[in-house]
């Protein structure tokens, strides 16, 4: 049967963030995700995820200025430093969470750029990357965004992910398959995931309603014959409900919207 993490960056935004795992607990859920931990000691966040007894399955590594509309370094020419910075950084705070997935957002291509120095630059990142990660028993995932919510970035389409893994060579990259970017960019979900799943090379499920991104069960795509799918081709993983709630920040807004995940718990 499909496990699904709750995602905190969107989920439960009606109460404050350290609050959210408690709020997720009761709901049923037994694993967590979230964009960024660096707001918080990682110290802080472990105390939230032991005294709600859920594990943390993934965040991201620190992708640059955030606020400044930075999605990611790891394809930046010239930002290599700071993104092996940003990789120590997220395998300590893997480390004292147990968390065993980190997320490297690939980042927007600069215009004008180079477009084979900008993949070289990405495929040596990841590289790096994954030396770091290996030893501590930690992967490192490769997300395809859509452009319409997230213009030029780097990485759009699953068959782009898979070629890249095949060229960095290690173990420990694999692909974030996110079925509400992949429904945008390409969709044939259901054919898609038959094709990737059976190469061990897809480690972690995201999904969203399509086009809102709102809950699963809001829009085009039929998730119940997705999860059944995911469960006959013996898919172990996490699925991370990573969707903005349709009623936003109204009180109890995530756990009204959750008659979708009843059955799965």
């Amino acid at each position: 049967m499909p496990r699904f993490a709750a995602n905190l960056s969107m989920l439960y935004n009606d109460v404050d963030f350290l609050d959210r795992f408690a709020a997720a607990a009761r709901d049923g859920f037994q694993a967590v995700e979230y964009l960024f931990p660096y707001a918080y000691s990682a110290q802080e966040l472990a105390t939230r995820l032991q005294a709600n007894g859920l594990q943390q399955v993934l965040f991201n590594a620190p992708p640059g200025n955030w606020d400044a509309g930075e999605r990611g370094l790891a394809c930046l020419p010239g930002r290599e430093a700071e993104f092996r910075e940003g990789i120590a950084k997220a395998i300590e705070y893997a480390q004292a969470l147990q968390c065993p997935r980190i997320h490297v957002m690939a980042g927007l291509v600069p215009q004008g750029a180079d477009a084979a120095t900008v993949r070289a630059t990405y495929i040596a990142n990841v590289r790096y990357a994954a030396e770091q990660a290996a030893p501590h028993g930690i992967q490192i995932l490769l997300e395809p965004i859509n452009g319409r919510d997230m213009p030029d970035f780097f990485l759009s389409r699953q068959d782009q992910a898979h070629a890249l893994i095949a060229e960095i060579g290690a173990a420990n990259v694999k692909v974030q398959m996110d079925l509400y970017h992949c429904q945008i960019v390409e969709g044939d979900l259901a054919m898609k995931v038959r094709q990737y799943l059976p190469t061990g090379n897809v480690g972690h499920f995201q999904i969203a309603g399509v086009p809102e991104r709102h809950e699963p069960d809001v829009g085009e795509i039929n998730y119940t014959y997705l999860f059944k799918l995911l469960d006959q081709l013996g898919y172990e993983g996490w699925i991370g409900c990573e969707y903005r709630p349709a009623r936003g920040a109204a009180p109890h807004a995530t756990s009204d919207g959750l008659g979708w995940l009843k059955p799965w718990l």
